[in-house]
């Protein structure tokens, strides 16, 4: 079993987590693992600024997980009416399939349960059957709802085709 630590992000920990969000997700690093965009999306998935933001954002939390020392994970939790929402979810692309994710997103139920909230939420870009399929094996369903991509913001990276958009996810709690 894998040893986790907890704790909320601080400004020290902003450029190892884009780090760890950019080699989950874009790139051909993020290829190792299996939450890779890469064929969707070139360009950053975040940076330093956009990490900030969510660690002082009135309501959020970025919250570190870290094994002996090194940080191997994160997420958004951020309470918004009844419920929270769930972002920013990356894993180190070499403990994917480890069991660190499963551990991540049950901490933030239990956090978001102990905030009072009644459900969780997310958005995933819709064409990831596959990240979607893993999120509804843990007890998420999807809403019907989608929200557009932000075509011409480079900051959510460069789409390498025109039809992306998100697609709302919920857990009841």
């Amino acid at each position: 079993m894998l040893e986790l630590t907890f704790r909320d992000a601080t400004f020290t920990d902003v450029d190892a987590l884009v780090g760890l969000i950019e080699s989950a997700y874009r790139g051909d690093a993020s290829r190792a693992g299996w939450t890779t965009e890469a064929d969707l999306l070139a360009g950053q998935r975040t940076d330093p600024e956009g990490v900030r933001e969510v660690i002082t954002a009135p309501g959020s939390r970025l919250l570190v997980v870290e094994r002996t020392g090194e940080i191997v994970a994160c997420c958004q939790l951020q309470k918004r009416e009844a419920y929270v929402y769930f972002g920013m979810f990356s894993v180190s692309p070499r403990l994917q399939g480890a069991g660190v994710g499963k551990a991540v997103m049950a901490e933030a139920e239990r956090i978001a349960r102990e905030w009072g909230a009644e459900e969780i939420r997310m958005t995933v870009i819709r064409q990831r059957e596959d990240l979607i399929a893993f999120y509804e094996r843990r007890g998420f369903g999807r809403t019907g709802r989608f929200e557009p991509f932000p075509y011409g913001d480079e900051r959510f990276g460069l789409p390498l085709r025109d039809d992306l958009e998100f697609a709302e996810l919920t857990k009841a709690l």
